[in-house]
């Protein structure tokens, strides 16, 4: 509870910093602007976050009208805990993996599906951005999205899964996201996800609030943290809150992320409800995400000439 503490009072110390920083990089922008005339012109904030995905979690970013985004998320097993340890390599023995492809429709539209061996679950999403941070003539101090996602669960056990609908949940999530400044971005998640039938004996409703930041290290490089919290009264009994701390790397058309979480699952109905992995009993693993994208829309429109 302490380490968890001192995140939290970490992230508010340096959330009031950077609230500073950018009152006063807005104070000075008026008079610049208004010498050179900008101020009739809007200026959209680029760059919130580095890829769509935080780390588990979807950020507010969206991918461009016809580009194909081919995602890998890959967990390996616990490090330390019951299931870690020598025996199983440290967590290599153990492995899950998500794989995805995310379109982008128009500017604020994208969707995608995916597939991960977590209950061997596909899950299927649409993202669309209600808002968008800018300055200038039309001033939104915060960008603004909308994600539902729908996960079915193919596992074969009849005994559990009785029926079709007994496999289907559902989650619903706001994304609250601000740049504060060039190298730093906050976003809060507010979930609801819906289980059909669950099987751990916990609500159907589970309602959950995320934490999410980036601080830039270099120009390709920054630091990523990710907390998903369940409210008290709706949480699944037994589950742990997941904590993810890890790095981007930008090289070229590929993106590299590098975490350390307490959660294996990659999909939002697995990892927020069904997490069971303690940061203080070593219940940890490493995992990366891999992004490659391809820019589909302009092979077709070259195509059809």
């Amino acid at each position: 509870m302490k380490k968890y503490l001192l995140l939290i009072t970490f992230v508010l110390m340096a959330t009031v910093a950077a609230i500073a920083q950018d009152t006063t990089n807005m104070t000075k922008i008026p008079d610049e602007e208004s010498k050179a005339g900008i101020a009739d012109k809007t200026y959209y904030t680029t760059g919130t976050f580095k890829t769509t995905r935080l780390i588990d979690g979807h950020t507010v970013e969206n991918i461009d009208p016809g580009v194909l985004d081919f995602k890998i998320l890959h967990r390996f097993g616990t490090i330390g805990g019951k299931s870690g340890g020598g025996y199983n390599l440290f967590g290599l023995d153990n492995a899950t993996t998500r794989f995805g492809f995310d379109y982008g429709l128009t500017n604020t539209v994208m969707i995608g599906i995916g597939r991960s061996t977590s209950f061997k679950t596909y899950d299927a999403f649409f993202k669309w951005k209600i808002l968008r941070q800018s300055s200038g003539k039309k001033y939104m101090p915060i960008t603004l999205s909308y994600v539902p996602t729908i996960g079915i669960i193919s596992f074969r056990d009849t005994a559990i899964y009785k029926s079709f609908s007994n496999r289907v949940n559902y989650t619903h999530q706001l994304l609250i996201g601000r740049k504060f400044s060039e190298g730093f971005s906050l976003q809060i998640m507010p979930t609801v996800i819906h289980r059909n039938s669950p099987v751990d004996n916990g609500p159907n409703d589970v309602f959950a609030i995320g934490f999410g930041g980036r601080q830039k290290i270099t120009g390709r490089t920054s630091f990523n943290a990710e907390y998903y919290y369940q409210i008290y009264k709706y949480r699944v009994p037994g589950s742990t809150n997941v904590l993810s701390l890890g790095f981007d790397i930008q090289t070229g058309g590929h993106v590299f992320q590098l975490h350390i979480t307490n959660s294996s699952s990659m999909t939002e109905s697995n990892f927020i409800t069904g997490n069971k992995g303690s940061w203080g009993d070593g219940e940890i693993l490493f995992g990366f995400n891999v992004s490659r994208v391809f820019n589909v829309g302009k092979i077709i429109k070259k195509n059809s000439r």
